[in-house]
């Protein structure tokens, strides 16, 4: 292989969703008792809430994959709500009283559930989602850009430090964003792909969205 041929990423698979779940529940839980309500980053909700719709967005992942024959145009239709005015809307939310400790073990029984599908569903099955219909490798990716940039949004909140493994973000960018920069380092690129950072000599982005269709 020559100097300047680069192999493209390797797929994303349920391993790197365990890992990046794995990465941010061992991150969050050094969060201070009393941060959670504090706003998650740029986002319009609280920590708490941030960590819920996170858990969500794993569970209904979990749950397009679920189903003999999965829906290829709608969700499966779980009853999502929000709590307040303007908070997530959620099919998952984890009770108070259980504390920070019961919220974080709600997102990682979450992620579990879609680790075990997409290491278990068959790789030609498809599934819809609103940016695409996608294959399991596809949700594992969705389930991996979802931790990555929802704990950042957290861990800007909870003022902790949080840097994924630059490979873990290539692989998620390679699959859902095709156009991304090839020219500057994967973790910065996924923060600007979805609007949260600035990228040298490039407009901020401020209206974004994956390609979730299986890459050929």
């Amino acid at each position: 292989m020559s100097p300047t041929t680069e192999r493209p990423p390797l797929p994303v698979t349920a391993d790197d969703v365990d890992l990046a779940v794995h990465l941010a529940v061992g991150t969050l839980r050094e969060a201070p008792a009393t941060g959670w309500d504090a706003a998650a980053g740029s986002v319009e909700w609280s920590c708490w809430e941030t960590v819920e719709h996170l858990a969500d967005d794993l569970f209904a992942y979990a749950a397009q994959l679920g189903p003999k024959v999965p829906p290829l145009d709608g969700h499966v239709p779980f009853i999502w709500e929000s709590r307040r005015p303007g908070g997530p809307e959620n099919a998952v939310h984890a009770d108070r009283s259980a504390g920070p400790a019961g919220l974080l073990r709600v997102l990682e029984a979450s992620g579990a559930l879609l680790v075990a599908m997409v290491r278990t569903t068959p790789p030609e099955t498809r599934a819809f989602h609103s940016f695409g219909v996608s294959d399991p490798a596809g949700f594992a990716a969705m389930g991996v850009v979802e931790t990555l940039v929802h704990t950042h949004d957290l861990a800007t909140g909870l003022g902790l430090d949080w840097t994924p493994p630059a490979d873990l973000c290539a692989r998620a960018l390679h699959r859902l964003f095709p156009d991304a920069p090839q020219d500057t380092a994967p973790w910065p690129t996924l923060l600007w792909c979805t609007g949260r950072a600035d990228l040298p000599g490039r407009s901020r982005v401020t209206r974004w969205r994956w390609y979730g269709a299986p890459r050929g």
